[in-house]
């Protein structure tokens, strides 16, 4: 009886342990496995893990099945390619390793709810194996080329699905029809797509059928199929996040802003539409619903975005902008003024406004009093006079991340423990004029630091005693500011 409750105490505390790396508490990973009986327990309550494959080395079907043996409770699970492994066309040999890896999958992980594999493209009929041994409710793959969805109908739980299209059909797969033509509904509620192209017309039957999206991610994509029924899926939309794909913006942006009454996440990287961006914000239904804007779009983001932005949007949560060049200091005082009530997350990275234009931070800082988290990252050209200007102004900051602001000073760690007493997470790497000796100070005066970002050699003895003390996670990067 002892020996029993002793294992499931043990079980139990294991389960328990942090999984990130970067915790200052013992990670799930750090238990010292000190016997056979420990490493069983260990084994038996990992939840999920991943896994670098090489599908050209024949030893991992081998032992693969008395790996996943040994993890039982696995829900969990992740292939990815192995850096080191060359990369080939698709070929009938990856087909089969594919197949068999699945195979493997499908029969010695039972309670699998989460599959992401990452190593080849699959073919559909790869798929089949798992849709009827497991009951899936995430799925992330690599798929060829022209790609059809009809599959999906097989995965009824299935509420999570991130689909990369890496590359065309060189060559013919067994491709079986629609398992369940008569399917009006799937559940899927988030979807994520790569590179989309216009032969992939199979993307209009997945749009037919989904009625529960709640976050969609486009990226490289060169096509939506039907426009119409892409809008069919957007009624229940609350994120979108669109990565590199100019082409189809102004369709997206068009179809969000007539559909969408609910969205409150709005993402947008490196291919924009100015006409389109301009309809969403003079003409979206989501204006009392939005609360996170993130656009990095170089050529593409004006100060007239801005204005519009503020003009018909009084609720934003999180603004965040990154190498937005055409902006300037009257936009972003046109949005301050705005959201000075609602606006607690700000991000200006690689701004040039910021750079360029004197007074604007502590103007910003004036009208944003509510902000809690704010990043001014590699803003190389700023200075301490602006950034402690501003700093004054926002006593109710919990997180900084100034990484690669390389002529900032240990000026600004003081000002921070004088105006940001409620300050618990900074980033200053890669900051170089910021001593070692201003980091400890820093650390030691901290009233609620819990985490710090610093380059290694900047972190003394002293630092780690003090922040060991104070319960402080120190994550420490090369000089070179990797982790």
């Amino acid at each position: 009886m002892e020996e029993i409750l002793f294992d499931e105490i043990l079980h139990e505390i294991f389960t328990r342990l942090p999984s990130s790396p970067s915790s200052s508490l013992p990670t799930f990973e750090s238990v010292p496995l000190v016997s056979k009986r420990w490493l069983h327990l260990y084994r038996a309550s990992k939840t999920s893990m991943s896994l670098r494959i090489n599908p050209h080395d024949s030893s991992v079907i081998t032992l693969l099945p008395s790996i996943l043996h040994n993890h039982p409770s696995l829900s969990s699970l992740c292939f990815v390619f192995h850096p080191k492994t060359p990369i080939l066309f698709p070929s009938v040999a990856e087909s089969s390793f594919n197949d068999r890896l699945i195979s493997i999958v499908s029969s010695s992980c039972s309670n699998l709810r989460k599959l992401c594999f990452l190593v080849n493209p699959l073919s559909p009929s790869s798929l089949l194996p798992l849709s009827t041994s497991l009951s899936l409710t995430s799925l992330s793959l690599k798929l060829l080329g022209p790609v059809s969805f009809h599959w999906v109908a097989s995965f009824p739980s299935l509420k999570d699905l991130s689909v990369d299209v890496s590359s065309r059909k060189l060559f013919t797969f067994l491709n079986r029809s629609n398992p369940n033509p008569d399917v009006v509904e799937l559940g899927l509620e988030s979807v994520s797509l790569t590179g989309i192209q216009s032969d992939d017309t199979g993307v209009t039957w997945l749009w037919k059928r989904c009625r529960k999206l709640k976050k969609l991610s486009l990226k490289s994509c060169g096509t939506v199929g039907e426009t119409e029924f892409f809008g069919l899926c957007l009624k229940n939309l609350e994120e979108i996040e669109l990565k590199t794909c100019r082409s189809i913006a102004d369709v997206v942006l068009l179809k969000v802003s007539e559909i969408c009454e609910s969205l409150n996440s709005l993402l947008i990287y490196d291919g924009g539409n100015k006409d389109g961006l301009v309809h969403f914000v003079n003409n979206s239904r989501c204006n009392d619903t939005l609360k996170t804007l993130d656009l990095r779009l170089p050529m593409d983001l004006m100060d007239e975005h801005l204005v519009s932005l503020a003009a018909n949007f009084k609720s934003l949560f999180t603004l965040r902008l990154t190498s937005c060049y055409l902006v300037t200091g009257h936009g972003l005082k046109v949005l301050a003024l705005s959201f000075s009530s609602s606006l607690e997350e700000l991000s200006l990275r690689s701004c040039d406004a910021v750079e360029r234009e004197t007074g604007l931070l502590a103007t910003l800082g004036q009208h944003l009093g509510k902000l809690r988290k704010l990043e001014l990252s590699f803003n190389e050209w700023l200075y301490d006079k602006e950034v402690v200007s501003m700093l004054a102004s926002c006593s109710g900051l919990v997180e900084l991340d100034l990484r690669g602001c390389k002529n900032l000073t240990g000026s600004v760690l003081v000002s921070l423990n004088k105006s940001c007493v409620k300050l618990r997470s900074l980033d200053i790497a890669s900051c170089r004029l910021i001593q070692a000796d201003e980091v400890e100070v820093f650390v030691i005066k901290s009233q609620r630091l819990k985490k710090i970002v610093v380059e290694e050699n900047k972190i003394t003895e002293a630092t780690m005693k003090w922040a060991s003390s104070k319960l402080i996670e120190v994550v420490a990067l090369d000089s070179d500011g990797s982790w």
